[in-house]
């Protein structure tokens, strides 16, 4: 089986930039979600420039942040932006299947679980997530460096966890809920 392979990762990492600046400025998406490109991707495939691994919250909108239409990210959601063995096959998939050079674990400003995690909230299943914010945490108690904090750590994870081919890049970023910026760490 021959894999597609996409943009270099600075090809990328330039249009994730310029998207996003196209976003703050505009203050609409930008992206091709047309029937023309519906109909495309259904028959040719997706070919997505970048895996993209955000929070599940619901002001989090990869596509739209970074003006990105049907078929150019390869998103993946999970509460708090947490790392598990789903979404390491996720990505692994994306890398070598899809040929996507570049994986971005996007956190944000406000985010919930960092919150519940803070509070001590318990649950069942929710539970692995908080239990992997606190422990990226340590002893900090300021919910936007405990954001970046946990970025820091699914980034770990994935360099620590995958075998990367050459010229994939694996990067932090925090999406700011008022702002609507996105700042590469």
């Amino acid at each position: 089986m021959q894999f597609v392979k996409g943009p270099p990762a600075e090809v990328a990492l330039n249009r994730l930039i310029e998207g996003n600046k196209e976003f703050v400025a505009a203050g609409l998406d930008n992206g091709n979600y047309t029937r023309e490109r519906r109909i495309k991707t259904a028959e040719n495939g997706q070919q997505p420039y970048a895996v993209v691994i955000s929070c599940s919250d619901s002001r989090v909108i990869p596509e739209a942040i970074f003006s990105a239409g049907i078929g150019d990210l390869f998103v993946i959601r999970t509460a708090g932006n947490t790392i598990d063995e789903g979404t390491l096959g996720s990505i692994e998939y994306a890398v070598e299947h899809l040929g996507c050079n570049l994986v971005v674990v996007l956190g944000h400003t406000n985010c919930g679980a960092v919150t519940a995690a803070l509070q001590d909230h318990k649950g069942m299943k929710v539970q692995a997530i908080l239990d992997k914010i606190m422990e990226a945490a340590g002893d900090e108690t300021d919910p936007i460096k405990i954001s970046e904090l946990n970025i820091r750590q699914s980034v770990r994870v994935i360099s620590d966890d995958l075998i990367m081919d050459e010229g994939v890049s694996v990067l932090s970023a925090i999406y700011d809920l008022r702002e609507g910026t996105v700042r590469f760490m």
